[in-house]
């Protein structure tokens, strides 16, 4: 009798807690946008930037609540991302040179890395240009937290670039963590804190970042033209891309007021102006 009563006390206790979990609140449905915005934190958070990007793009396409809110956050990951591709791709360069016994092997890297880099960049250019017209407050809202990683350049990215030929699944690892390091590097210019990352960090505990919309353009047009790079002669070469981001990184600049920081930026777009005219 003991034992029927205890276990019909289990049963009972079973119900009542499934009861419970059913009436808390539901996760938002597959497909909607709060399911997207909750996914991307939580690919962002694991240091998945490709499944993230991916999920916000799904929340730019349309004109929803979290449009607005997602937009700054994918400008960051995308040209974070660019700019980590290019890097990796430099320095496979450099390895294909110092080991020209293998160097198709890393010249492929070269060939890959550099094509995503390109898709990445043009998706940043486009979003950009959306985010120029759609948000015009004096603020922009960083809703996400502080990148995972090190700052620092990993020393197997420096064995590459020797012209140390690496494993699968040891090149996969430098991948993800370039990736992360780039990314840290572009949100701490994102929030206008240029290098230093123990602000930038600091400014995140808070939990949403505000940060003034001209260092925020500031940023950006500094990641434009920084891409440009990517379309010079010995890359990509294609002189109208790379005019295209240097123009476009001096257009985003222009309006706002000149600092010694605008002033450096245009300089560096007119010197990319130049190398695409041959002067």
């Amino acid at each position: 009798m003991k034992l029927r009563g205890t276990c019909a006390l289990a049963v009972i206790l079973s119900a009542l807690i499934a009861a419970s979990c059913s009436s808390g609140p539901k996760p938002p449905a597959v497909g909607t946008p709060a399911y997207y915005w909750s996914a991307a934190k939580e690919t962002y958070d694991a240091g998945d930037y490709i499944k993230t990007v991916q999920h916000l793009s799904n929340l730019c396409r349309t004109d929803n609540d979290f449009t607005m809110r997602a937009t700054p956050w994918r400008l960051v990951l995308i040209a974070g991302m660019a700019k980590g591709y290019m890097e990796l791709a430099d320095n496979y360069e450099f390895g294909a040179r110092a080991n020209r016994a293998n160097s198709m092997q890393f010249r492929r890297q070269v060939n890959d890395y550099r094509t995503l880099a390109g898709r990445l960049a043009l998706e940043f250019a486009e979003t950009f240009e959306k985010f120029e017209t759609a948000q015009k407050g004096p603020e922009v809202l960083l809703e996400f937290s502080y990148p995972i990683g090190s700052a620092m350049r990993t020393p197997i990215l420096t064995k590459v670039a020797s012209g140390q030929m690496l494993q699968p699944a040891a090149a996969e690892e430098l991948r993800k963590t370039h990736l992360q390091t780039a990314m840290l590097n572009m949100t701490t210019e994102a929030v206008g804190a240029g290098e230093d990352r123990a602000k930038a960090q600091q400014l995140f505990k808070a939990g949403v970042v505000k940060v003034p919309r001209e260092a925020f353009i500031l940023a950006m047009a500094n990641a434009l033209n920084g891409t440009a790079d990517l379309y010079s002669r010995t890359k990509l070469d294609d002189p109208k891309r790379m005019e295209f981001f240097a123009t476009h990184a001096m257009d985003a600049v222009k309006p706002l007021p000149e600092t010694k920081e605008t002033k450096a930026l245009l300089g560096k777009a007119l010197k990319t102006m130049k190398l695409v005219s041959g002067k």
